[in-house]
């Protein structure tokens, strides 16, 4: 086993951008990680002894970024959730991904916070439950900046205000996608988002509960930068990781 664990992460804000190009930008970070697992694995196996300094270190990363409207659905998930037609969305100015992730369908958009991590796991803890479990923790812990009680569902990821009441709502969606232990896609989590695009879809396959957002919650706009920098220190302290923050983009 590798005793090299990399827990730096570099940290990108990619802005406003489509679902497609953040999408094949996730799935190269993803493929060149596993390249490099992948070869560790073969020289394991073709050589009598390895030495940690022989293999590849892999790398971490963390995406944010706004989509262009967008719905998504899970490899999970039901068309049928879908509720608006070709011609609404195309009237509407709304994109349709299938997806490779788990989870069901969900809205992405616009002073929404999407934030996609490309972990190798292997440099964390062995354990997606527990990944989830962390995802929702990063959330919940910058909600309680703001004075609000963020919570877990039982059975249902995400984060969720009320849950156990006829008020319950999902403030945070979350879907991943983990192979050998390397993660992609993450959380979507509302912030001064419009929320009437909800009304399009049944939320992750879940029609008893709401959707809400911070400013819906705190009856005013949110600034973005402000909840990025809060999500960015509770993932850091979490992870017990260091964020090396990237300059260059796509």
């Amino acid at each position: 086993m590798n005793t090299q664990l990399n827990k730096k992460i570099a940290f990108q804000d990619l802005g406003l951008i489509d679902y497609r190009t953040a999408w094949d930008y996730q799935e190269k970070l993803f493929q060149e990680t596993i390249e490099i697992k992948t070869a560790n694995r073969n020289l394991e196996l073709n050589a009598d002894a390895v030495s940690d300094n022989q293999k590849q270190v892999t790398s971490n990363h963390l995406l944010f970024c706004e989509h262009s409207p967008v719905f998504t659905l899970g490899k999970s998930g039901k068309i049928n959730h879908l509720l608006a037609s070709t011609d609404i969305l195309n009237q509407r100015k709304i994109s349709f991904f299938q997806t490779n992730r788990g989870g069901d369908i969900t809205f992405h958009g616009p002073e929404q916070i999407v934030g996609y991590p490309i972990l190798d796991l292997e440099n964390y803890f062995t354990d997606i439950g527990k990944y989830m479990r962390c995802l929702e923790e990063v959330i919940i812990q910058t909600l309680a900046e703001y004075g609000l009680q963020g919570v877990r569902s039982k059975g249902e990821t995400g984060v969720w205000l009320d849950v156990d009441t006829p008020r319950a709502r999902k403030i945070c969606a979350m879907g991943v996608r983990c192979s050998r232990w390397v993660t992609m896609h993450g959380w979507a989590f509302n912030i001064n988002t419009d929320l009437s695009y909800f009304d399009l879809i049944v939320p992750c396959g879940i029609s008893n509960k709401g959707v809400t957002s911070l400013e819906k919650e705190l009856g005013h706009k949110i600034d973005l930068q402000e909840v990025k920098e809060k999500l960015l220190f509770h993932f850091a302290k979490i992870f017990e990781a260091e964020l090396i923050f990237e300059k260059e983009l796509l």
